[in-house]
């Protein structure tokens, strides 16, 4: 898929810089046309004869290298079919938030007209600094698009998130980038609803559950990839997404997920719930932290509004929606009944009593169950795995 293709290749200065050889050559021998622009740190690291000779073209280092003089920046930018930024220092990312155009670099990242991809490369408490998860998410609001750093061994000798992903596996994400999405959820938006919701009890405690939101998540991601345009209603959980299909909509209470899943179901094609609701409420929330006085205490719940039985009185025969269950015990049962109740197309069922599946877990076992009584059981595997079969469950019905 990269025969062809013009990719501008932005190098920053991260000692991750001596990758981008070994990038360069798997680009160019699969067809790809590249230019390089480097920062003038990058060049500390890596030279720039090196990647002309990889490349077969000119690498630029500044506004005089080139043909084209002061305007070459602006050559470039409209040139390019795609700018991957690799590594992505700190720096470089900062300044792509703030448009500072110190350097060569820069100037083609403010001008391109193409997508702009970046791998960051950094320590691990750099990665994990909260001014770099904002400028993340920053840059994800601006378009651009992240590959992950994978976690191992940094330069620095510490363990963790921060090393710049590998030539080929940045080479495989630009196949994926350039192959034509085949789905039938391309363009269509999806509602999906993922982890725990938080019912407060006073300033200090609340009734909640164990959810992580993993799955939902999960869902999402593999949804956006296949090119839907999604709404993610999520509850606590310590999960994030950087994807630009994905539209995260946060929330904590029962009632708000409730409210904001109503407002975007009707421009849904499909609605997804994996949220772990809580069923009841207080009825009462101290405003003041509750004192320990008695050896016992009563505390008056009421019930939360359902919010897959709502969906499922509003929804379209246009319109497909999806629940989840996880039961302990007469699972089947239990879901069946389910589908009826809420007027599901189908269930996803998962099962406490199945080791790797649940709460918390990177894995999930399940078995889609639908409305004429069909079903399909599927082995443990990962949660990215796992959202993939859902999704083509999901597409055998849309038309």
């Amino acid at each position: 898929m990269l025969k062809g293709k013009k990719i501008v290749l932005g190098i920053t200065g991260s000692i991750a810089a001596y990758k981008a050889a070994s990038l360069v050559r798997l680009l160019v021998t699969r067809g790809a046309e590249v230019k390089v622009v480097m920062s003038e740190s990058a060049t500390q690291f890596i030279t720039p004869l090196t990647l002309s000779v990889l490349s077969k073209n000119t690498v630029y280092t500044s506004f005089e290298d080139g043909n084209n003089g002061w305007n070459n920046h602006v050559d470039i930018g409209l040139w390019g079919d795609v700018m991957v930024i690799a590594p992505a220092s700190a720096n470089t990312m900062a300044k792509m938030i703030q448009g500072i155009c110190d350097n060569f670099l820069m100037a083609c990242y403010l001008s391109a007209k193409c997508p702009v991809i970046y791998a960051p490369a950094m320590d691990r408490d750099m990665y994990l600094h909260p001014a770099t998860i904002q400028n993340i998410e920053t840059l994800s609001s601006y378009g651009n698009i992240l590959i992950e750093p994978n976690e191992g061994e940094l330069a620095s000798g510490l363990q963790g998130k921060g090393r710049m992903s590998e030539p080929e596996e940045i080479v495989a994400f630009l196949e994926d980038f350039f192959t034509p999405i085949d789905s039938k959820l391309l363009g269509q938006t999806v509602l999906i609803n993922a982890g725990a919701t938080i019912e407060p009890i006073d300033p200090v405690r609340y009734i909640s559950n164990h959810s992580t939101g993993k799955m939902g998540y999960a869902i999402a991601e593999a949804a956006a990839k296949r090119g839907a345009m999604v709404i993610l209603v999520s509850g606590k959980t310590q999960l994030s997404t950087t994807h630009p299909n994905i539209t995260v909509k946060h929330v904590t209470t029962a009632n708000e997920m409730a409210q904001v899943c109503f407002d975007h179901f009707s421009e849904s094609a499909v609605a997804i719930l994996t949220a772990a609701v809580a069923d009841y409420a207080p009825v009462n929330v101290a405003s003041q932290k509750i004192k320990k006085s008695d050896e016992h205490i009563t505390l008056e719940l009421k019930k939360n509004i359902d919010i897959a039985s709502e969906l499922g009185k509003r929804k379209k025969t246009s319109q497909l929606l999806v629940g989840f269950a996880l039961e302990t015990e007469n699972e089947e049962a239990h879901a069946a009944q389910k589908i009826v109740k809420k007027n599901l197309d189908f269930i996803v069922l998962n099962s406490l009593n199945d080791a790797g599946a649940g709460f918390g877990t990177d894995t999930n076992k399940i078995s889609v169950i639908h409305r004429d009584g069909s079903r399909s059981n599927f082995e443990l595997k990962s949660k990215a795995k796992v959202a993939e079969d859902i999704l083509n469950e999901i597409e055998k019905l849309l038309p």
